[in-house]
């Protein structure tokens, strides 16, 4: 087991297929493979780091991702990210299984445009740009 540096920010996301996923937050979030198992993969940089984690057997079997995924939008939570370029996130994310609305579907709060988008289980995602 790797001692991890300290980061600002570490979140978690269980999913039936980690590499598809980690994958996902790598590329719409330009971030390294930090280190993979089995059970898990961890995305990030000096800041944040992402660790996707092989959902549970019992739990697995309940859970049917279509393709593309059936956006799960009945969650509480929702984790925004800030982007240098939502056109590059917007093709990333649909050529990592994932997808994000339209730049028409943006809307500006707070000095930044925001964008919300999807991963490729359906978790839902939103990316942020500062204004110009």
């Amino acid at each position: 087991m790797s001692v991890a540096p300290p980061v600002l920010a570490r979140m978690v996301i269980y999913a039936k297929d980690i590499k598809k996923v980690a994958t996902f937050y790598k590329r719409t979030l330009s971030l390294l493979v930090l280190e993979e198992e089995p059970g898990f993969v961890i995305v990030g940089d000096v800041d944040l780091e992402i660790a996707v984690v092989k959902m549970p057997e019992a739990l697995a079997n309940e859970v049917h991702i279509s393709v593309p995924p059936r956006v799960r939008e009945e969650t509480p939570m929702k984790f925004s990210f800030l982007v240098e370029d939502l056109d590059r996130v917007r093709s990333a994310a649909t050529a990592a299984g994932g997808g994000a609305k339209p730049i028409a579907a943006a809307w500006q709060w707070r000095g930044q445009l925001h964008l919300d988008g999807h991963d490729p289980e359906g978790n839902v995602v939103q990316f942020r740009k500062r204004d110009a």
